[in-house]
């Protein structure tokens, strides 16, 4: 587990507004998460700029190729000394483990399982069958063969992989302290996804679209 589990998803277009956003409530998180919005505007330089706040960086990129495509961009952020780096869990054993290999001593690697986004009729749609949890659990038990260090996953699912991989590094995405789920379909609150065993908990529109961004971190931060 990390002291603070509240990660801020900065997907700021503007990297100079991310940045102000990071040294606002950089006292009420445990680190940022960058992801493909962020990385494709701003590239390392602006990883290396948001990194200077201090905190621990997650790099959410889900690297998804073939084993060695993603092995070599694996060893390409060794650089950003990312904390955390994902790669989607549906790329196979192969590549998890190339991946696992190829990254940097005290990198977590974690493999995405199922979007947040995602529901049954989308996997039905994409033709995988089964409901979501069942996807999830079958994933997950594929991250830990190939060596990873934990996996991403809604928090509808975490208290289920945690029971099975009792030493994981479980992130859960997709929070809301109300009922505005937005684009996301599988929820839960921070409180709840920490109490069934996330290590950290990826907070974004809440606290980034929030009126007063600090009090909004403090108020998560405060139900831990």
């Amino acid at each position: 587990m990390v002291s603070n589990p509240v990660y801020l998803a900065l997907d700021v277009p503007q990297l100079d507004a991310a940045k102000a956003l990071a040294e606002r409530v950089k006292a009420h998180v445990g680190g940022f998460k960058l992801g493909l919005e962020f990385f494709c505007a701003h590239g390392h330089h602006g990883v290396h700029e948001i990194a200077h706040v201090g905190l621990p960086i997650f790099l959410d990129l889900k690297f998804h190729d073939i084993p060695n495509t993603v092995a070599g961009a694996m060893q390409a952020v060794h650089v950003l000394e990312p904390a955390i780096v994902t790669v989607h869990t549906s790329g196979g054993r192969a590549m998890m483990e190339d991946a696992k290999a190829a990254a940097a001593n005290g990198t977590k690697v974690v493999g995405v399982t199922l979007l947040t986004s995602l529901d049954e009729r989308d996997l039905m749609r994409t033709g995988v069958e089964g409901n979501a949890h069942d996807q999830v659990m079958r994933l997950a038990e594929l991250a830990q063969a190939a060596g990873l260090d934990g996996i991403v996953c809604s928090g509808h699912e975490v208290r289920a992989v945690h029971k099975r991989w009792k030493d994981g590094f479980f992130v859960v995405p997709g929070l809301r302290m109300n009922g505005n789920h937005a684009d996301q379909k599988r929820v839960v609150t921070p409180r709840q996804a920490r109490d069934d065993g996330a290590s950290v908990l990826v907070v974004g529109r809440p606290i980034s679209r929030a009126e007063d961004p600090v009090e909004a971190a403090r108020a998560i931060e405060a139900t831990l």
